[in-house]
């Protein structure tokens, strides 16, 4: 493959890689400070209760498959670049 079909790759791969996995990374950090939000509120208000384990569930299946594949783009847009550069 000529170089310039390689850079092609990263770019699209890079891309890609952003489009999949950060609007899953933002909806789950979202959620986590929205629940820590709750969570400081409630023991504000005096009606958190103590010794019981934090009320966040963690990343939903979707956003991890989704960063997941982020990582995946991210990692073929990498190799893609070393491509290039060993091409060039």
């Amino acid at each position: 493959m000529t170089p310039l079909v390689w850079l092609a790759v990263t770019a699209i791969a890079a891309g890609a890689a952003y489009a999949v996995g950060w609007p899953a990374w933002r909806s789950y950090r979202g959620r986590e400070a929205r629940d820590l939000n709750a969570e400081r509120y409630r023991a504000w208000r005096g009606q958190g209760v103590r010794g019981q384990s934090s009320t966040r569930e963690g990343m939903t299946g979707e956003e991890r498959r989704r960063i997941y594949a982020g990582v995946a783009l991210g990692a073929l847009a990498i190799v893609a670049l070393v491509a290039f550069f060993v091409a060039s």
